[in-house]
Order: C-alpha cells, then structure tokens, then sequence
C-alpha cells in the first residue's frame, strides 16, 4: 500500500497555527519529540504560540524513516511545511534540534523565504566550532545506555525496558548520525538576531563554547545560563519562555 506524502499536520502534532500569531517553532533533542514542548504551549500563554516540531520516526511519525542527515530533514521540511516559515516567527531547537534550527534559517535565507524574526538555541555547541563529543550513533547498545542515564532526558523506565528500548533506540541513534555527520561550511553569518541558552554544568555544551555562537550573526547576540547540566530546560521553561516572549515582542 502507498503511503500518502507527509504535510504540514504530520509535522506539527498540535495542530497548524493562525499564521496571523507570533508563533515558535520549536525542534527536540536526539530521541526527542514534540511533547518535549507541549507544555511550553500553555506556559506560554496567549501572546506567543508553540508550535512543536515532531521530526519522523517516532510518536505518531513512527512508521516515517527518521532523518539520518540535517539536510534531508530541512529538505522535507519545507517540502512539507514551507508555507508555516512567513509572518511573525522564530525558531528555537535544543541540542540536535537547535543545528536543525540553525540550518533551517540558513536555508529560508539562500532560498529567498521570509526570515525568522529570532534563532533562539539551546544546549549545541556552534557548528563552524569543531565538538569533542563521543560518537553516539553507531555505539553498541550496551556501551550506549551508560551514556544516556549520564546525559538525562531519558526516563529510566525506557533505558531498563528492551521492549521499549527497541523502539527509542532507532529514531535517537538516526539523529546522532544527523549531528555527527554535519559538515560545516563557511558561508555568510546570519543576519537575524541569536539568542542562546545553556545550562552552567552542561560537558557537552559548556556556556565558554555557546558564546561563540555570536561569530554565526551580523544580528544582535545574548546568552542566558541556568543551573543544571544538559536538560537544564525541563526546570527552567517558564524563565526561558519570558526572555523569548519578550525578545520576540521587541523585533
């Protein structure tokens, strides 16, 4: 049986938003989804609508093969749900979502689209900086399950169940193979406003290498530290959700 094309509802589970609205686009970490968000939704109130991204091969995507390259995603992306990028927006990606988030800017710009009016990013070392991170994607199971309880962000019920660890496992080791198999190249610095946002204790993007982030903007540039390590954000979303409203009320 042919399945039909993936479009816009596919990529946004909550629904298409009134493209009239101020609305964020917001892009998960590696495994995540977009219920990493959908309480953002309502922390954020009337005035700015979350709009969470669900990448495929997970949730409701399930049966959609995950991305394994940042390029294919954009690409379906906006072959999907071009029409979303118009009017008063921003973009906002945590982790893998924020080089996804990155890329889609600089792909709205070489294509003639209308620019987010923010890039807000979270927990990523800059991509034009080279990264000491381990390779994730091609790690055995049992050498990458350690890694994950030291990260967080994964329930503790997913890493000890193998039924559920066979189904978590594939999307998240496709997003690895996006982030680590990204290639930067030199190009001109985006001229949109960046904000980033990092947690004081995260080894995978301390708060020295996110001020680099400033080197990939002709824009305004500010950073915003929070305690904890890499998932900061699951404590600190109503404080983050203030300084991207305001921002965005102010462009």
């Amino acid at each position: 049986m042919t399945r039909a094309r993936p479009t816009a509802k596919y990529w946004l589970p909550l629904g298409e938003p009134d493209l009239a609205c101020p609305r964020l686009y917001c892009f998960p970490h590696a495994g995540g989804g977009a219920a990493s968000f959908t309480a953002w939704r309502t922390i954020a109130g009337v005035e700015l609508t979350v709009c969470p991204v669900q990448p495929p091969g997970r949730a409701e995507r399930f049966h959609h093969p995950a991305h394994r390259s940042v390029e294919s995603y954009v690409d379906a992306l906006l072959a999907d749900a071009g029409e979303q990028f118009a009017g008063h927006y921003a973009l906002f990606g945590h982790s893998v979502g924020a080089l996804v988030a990155y890329r889609l800017a600089c792909r709205l710009r070489a294509e003639g689209r209308p620019a987010p009016v923010h890039l807000f990013v979270s927990g990523c070392t800059p991509p034009h900086r080279p990264s000491p991170r381990p390779l994730f994607a091609g790690l055995p199971t049992e050498e990458l399950v350690p890694h994950l309880r030291r990260l967080g962000g994964t329930p503790d019920i997913v890493l000890d169940d193998p039924g559920l660890l066979e189904l978590f496992l594939p999307p998240l080791r496709a997003d690895f193979a996006l982030s680590e198999s990204y290639r930067h190249r030199r190009q001109e610095p985006l001229a949109i406003p960046v904000t980033v946002f990092g947690g004081a204790d995260d080894h995978r993007a301390d708060p020295a290498a996110l001020r680099a982030w400033a080197e990939l903007t002709r824009g305004g540039f500010a950073t915003h530290t929070y305690p904890g390590g890499h998932f900061y954000l699951e404590h600190h979303a109503a404080a983050m959700l203030e300084v991207i409203s305001g921002t965005m009320v102010a462009c």
